[in-house]
């Protein structure tokens, strides 16, 4: 479809992507079935999201009820063909060892937040209704808030995420990618966490793990905090300046089932940074220096997507739906990033932070 038609000489409005924490959130991947109905009914539904919100969260205007919707690389070629965001490709995976990060399939993500969780299940209850058979549900996880701010490894998480203007600059486009500012990338990943075996390190260790203390969430000093911990690899720096991205992650989980999860969700204006938050856990930095979290911890699912602006999809509907758009996905799949040569797989030379 073409963007710009799309846009009226205001600036596009953007998703609510930068907003104030919840309490509750549902994390919703689909794929888009084949045929062309699927796609026109998808293409529909993007205009009527808004309406969906807004009388969901009228129930209760103190809910802060918000949806973020997203499209994956092949499923923009199906329902809006050219042009295409700049930077947006399938998920790209990282392997060394075994540790993985994997890539799954997903065309449409919604991330539903809200201070209570009905709100959000009715949301998705009434997103569900709307594509009827038009998608199929490749996966959904109900998060939830744990005490203050702590995933269920016991560490408090999001402590970095920026505000105000800050995490504006940080996650939406601007002139860098014109047809498309007011937009923003997002990458999901469920990891799920041998809690017995995590809960059987010290404190220390797992602290030395995370490069945070664990009762006051004060980072370590770089003194004592290996270069493998999980913040330094997660911190990104170009041409001096720390690279931030806005995450709202969930923990989750079955205690029937023993699954203890988090549901790692970020934003960020290009793709690059949260991928190369990924290659230094998953690989190292350098190579065989990885996050040891990651020996407790498996990704289960990987997806990138685009956030395009609320003007984008609420104008969709007034473009011709057969221009442009292919059944056959414009940009391949990445190959995964391996294991370099050489790399030794061996972590921080301030010791083992397991033990």
């Amino acid at each position: 479809m073409s963007a710009s038609g799309a846009q009226s000489r205001l600036p596009p409005v953007p998703q609510a992507v930068v907003g104030t924490l919840t309490r509750a959130a549902i994390f919703l991947v689909a794929t888009v079935n084949p045929g062309g109905a699927s796609r026109e009914a998808v293409r529909s539904f993007c205009g009527d999201l808004p309406v969906l919100l807004r009388a969901v969260g009228f129930r209760d205007i103190g809910g802060n009820l918000s949806c973020v919707m997203g499209i994956g690389s092949d499923a923009w070629d199906r329902l809006f063909g050219q042009p295409r965001p700049a930077e947006l490709h399938p998920f790209r995976e990282f392997k060394a060892g075994s540790r993985h990060a994997v890539a799954t399939s997903g065309d449409l993500l919604f991330h539903i937040r809200a201070q209570r969780m009905d709100l959000c299940f009715e949301l998705a209850t009434q997103i569900m209704a709307r594509l009827g058979e038009a998608v199929s549900v490749a996966d959904e996880v109900h998060g939830f808030r744990y005490f203050d701010d702590r995933d269920l490894i016991g560490f408090v998480d999001g402590t970095e995420n920026p505000t105000a203007q800050t995490a504006i600059d940080a996650v939406y486009l601007g002139a860098e990618d014109a047809p498309f500012a007011g937009g923003s990338y997002v990458i999901v990943q469920k990891y799920l966490h041998d809690v017995a075996s995590w809960n059987a390190l010290s404190t220390e260790a797992q602290e030395r793990i995370i490069g945070r203390t664990k009762l006051s969430d004060i980072e370590l000093d770089d003194a004592v905090k290996p270069t493998s911990a999980h913040n330094a690899l997660t911190t990104i720096i170009e041409d001096g300046k720390e690279i931030k991205i806005v995450r709202d992650n969930m923990p989750f989980g079955r205690v029937g089932d023993k699954e203890f999860g988090t549901y790692f969700i970020g934003y960020a204006r290009s793709p690059r940074t949260i991928e190369q938050m990924l290659e230094n856990m998953f690989v190292g930095r350098p190579p065989g220096n990885y996050d040891r979290l990651l020996d407790f911890s498996v990704a289960k699912t990987g997806n990138l997507f685009f956030v395009p602006s609320a003007t984008f999809l609420e104008n969709i509907a007034d473009d011709d739906p057969a221009a442009g758009i292919s059944d056959k996905p414009a940009v391949p799949a990445p190959e995964p990033a391996q294991r370099r040569e050489g790399s030794l797989d061996i972590g921080s030379l301030k010791g083992d932070p397991a033990s």
